[in-house]
């Protein structure tokens, strides 16, 4: 039977979806458009005709966004001030501090042994080609904390007056050790060239109080023990819409939901959708999951997070040669083409299962070259996806998750002791040392 995949590439319920999540407008973890969210999604899975839809809820270490701005130490002068040039980073500490300006460019690890006790330091966003693995803004945070430096201003690499955002803080200590800032491209190119050596102050007006998320739960199939994980997460940072982050995610595994019930005689394992919270500051709802499943129950998550943008789906599968191969059958079958890739990426909602072992994809849409382009800026919006796009996505994820939810499929989980030497070996695992995300 193949009208399914007419019905989901005429449907709107996924499109419709991500057009209510936007026009949420601020789903930032914890706070009320969060929540907003949360309930709109899961009402979105009760009316694709999934069971027992619900809002699990969890605490959380919630921030609120003030002022910010760098300021010229020595007359106050506004250097960076405003939306379009500087944003405090999400869980930077409220606070004005003052120090000598040290511009450290794409900030590698290298970048970080100069004398920085007491420094303002600025890093891009960007990591150079040369370097072999991405160097995350955590990371680099946290060089700059351990290095003594007074302040952290994160530079984007995109131009177009888009300062980045994007949390600091560890599970620990949610709050970060020192105030962080994003600056635009162009914002950050003047500091380059007219300050540095000058004294700077960096000012962040923040609340942080105790606030309210959750995970957006329902489920179809038959109702056994082992079960397939498929997710998203629902919150955003709080300077945009997050259409592609993650609204995006969510809607399509709405859509997906929408079509695995009309196929539901089709899975032989129960399938659990999850919508998780607080994604953007720490993967905090799908860590409360993770801890509560039952690690032999979860056959595999197939984690959707920023697709959509591009056309092509790439589904990262962190080296578990049965996704792989489910992949490229799914590929194969559609004569539709899926890029993959094979190392493990640490971040996102897929990540709290994959350390423990459990077979995980990490799923998003293809795009050129590192970083997140429009994602984490105020352009995250609605105008850069395609509804074509969902619904293309949305017939392959459907495939994948039937197949996957076969009685005889066998996808077999990897030793956590392989996980942590294959992020060794992937020089990971020292930034995640540092960062406070080293699980082993």
């Amino acid at each position: 039977m193949t009208d399914w995949i007419g019905e989901t590439f005429t449907s709107d319920a996924g499109w419709n979806h991500l057009l209510d999540l936007v026009d949420v407008g601020d789903r930032m973890a914890g706070s009320a458009g969060e929540r907003e969210a949360l309930e709109l999604t899961r009402d979105a899975f009760a009316a694709a005709g999934a069971r027992n839809a619900a809002v699990e809820e969890f605490e959380i270490q919630g921030w609120e966004r003030g002022d910010s701005a760098v300021r010229e130490a020595a007359t106050d002068e506004p250097v960076a001030v405003g939306p379009n040039a500087c944003i405090a980073l999400p869980r930077s500490p409220s606070a004005e501090v003052t120090g000598e300006f040290v511009d450290l460019g794409h900030g590698v690890p290298a970048d970080f042994e100069a004398d920085l006790e007491g420094k303002v330091v600025m890093v891009s966003s960007d990591t150079p080609d040369v370097v072999d693995r991405f160097i995350h803004r955590r990371e680099k945070y946290y060089r700059a904390v351990d290095a003594g430096a007074a302040a952290f201003v994160f530079a984007n690499h995109v131009e177009g007056t888009l300062p980045p955002t994007g949390s600091v803080g560890t599970a620990e200590a949610p709050v970060g050790a020192i105030p962080a800032v994003g600056v635009s491209k162009e914002a950050g190119a003047r500091l380059a060239r007219r300050r540095e050596g000058d004294d700077l102050t960096v000012a962040v007006d923040c609340e942080t109080p105790t606030a309210t998320s959750g995970n957006a739960v329902a489920e179809l199939g038959p109702d056994t023990d082992e079960h397939l994980l498929v997710s998203s997460h629902v919150d955003a940072h709080d300077i945009a819409e997050g259409a592609m982050d993650n609204g995006a995610g969510t809607a399509t595994i709405v859509e997906v939901a929408r079509a695995l019930a009309a196929r539901e005689g089709e899975l032989d394992v129960r399938v659990r959708f999850a919508a998780f919270g607080a994604e953007e500051v720490g993967l905090v709802g799908s860590s409360v999951a993770a801890e509560a499943a039952d690690r032999e129950a979860v056959r595999a998550v197939v984690n959707v997070d920023s697709n959509v943008f591009g056309r092509t789906l790439r589904l990262d599968h962190h080296d578990f040669d049965a996704l792989a191969a489910a992949a490229d059958r799914v590929s194969d079958r559609f004569d539709h083409p899926i890029a993959t890739g094979s190392e493990l990426v640490p971040h996102s909602d897929h990540w709290p299962f994959v350390k423990r072992g459990i077979p995980g994809y990490m799923v998003s849409g293809e795009t050129e070259g590192r970083g997140r382009g429009w994602g984490h800026t105020h352009a995250d919006t609605l105008d850069k996806l395609e509804s074509r796009n969902l619904r293309e996505q949305a017939i392959l994820l459907t495939e994948l998750v039937v197949e996957l939810a076969e009685a005889d499929a066998s996808v077999p989980r990897r030793d956590t002791d392989e996980i942590a030497a294959a992020l060794e070996a992937e020089g990971k695992a020292t930034g995640m040392k540092l960062t406070g995300d080293w699980p082993f």
